[in-house]
């Protein structure tokens, strides 16, 4: 099982009320190609956050920082909406937090604008495409935290970790088309047509 985190650019805002500090938007957006690295993107599936949604405590955090918990669905403070666009998100603002209202006041000047999501891999699919690139497509994830973040851009360590998980499959397809065409050999068969 691998953890993830995607970040993408967002239209999150900020709303006062009476009452209440909020801060709202798209965490996640479905069937949309985020390029991990150089000919390499991903996309995430409607089905893959809903088919776990119900009865998650999910967090919201500030910067995947754990120490910065901004909401959380288990209290009701972070109410999480899938539909057709994606994952939205509504957070109210603790007032008695200082560092929380700093958050919902950066929001609000658009300071910060992006958001991001933590999640593992349950199921994927790769596709090598006839231009050289490669999709993978997120079927079905166990998510974990969405946030507000000042970088939308991937980290390192989980490029490197995606760029190995991908040598790994290619590796393993290799093996699976030498020992197919070892086979083929050893049997007298000469077609070449092997998928």
């Amino acid at each position: 099982m691998n953890d993830r985190v995607m970040n993408f650019m967002s239209e999150f805002r900020s709303v006062e009320n009476e009452d209440e500090k909020i801060i709202e938007g798209y965490f996640i957006r479905y069937n949309e190609e985020t390029e991990l690295y150089s000919g390499v993107y991903e996309e995430i599936t409607r089905e893959a956050v809903e088919k776990n949604l119900k009865g998650k405590d999910v967090r919201c955090l500030f910067n995947h920082d754990t120490a910065i918990v901004l909401g959380r669905t288990g209290n009701n403070t972070l109410e999480l909406k899938s539909d057709e666009k994606g994952l939205y998100g509504k957070v109210r603002i603790n007032l008695n937090d200082n560092e929380a209202r700093d958050i919902y006041y950066r929001i609000e000047r658009g300071d910060i604008n992006a958001c991001s999501f933590g999640f593992y891999i349950l199921d994927e699919g790769i596709e090598n495409r006839s231009d050289g690139t490669t999709k993978i497509t997120i079927r079905d994830i166990d998510l974990f935290e969405v946030s507000p973040v000042t970088f939308p851009a991937y980290p390192t360590t989980n490029i490197a970790a995606r760029q190995k998980q991908l040598k790994e499959l290619e590796e393993t397809q290799n093996k699976i088309w030498r020992e197919t065409m070892k086979g083929r050999l050893k049997n007298g068969t000469t077609s070449t047509n092997v998928k």
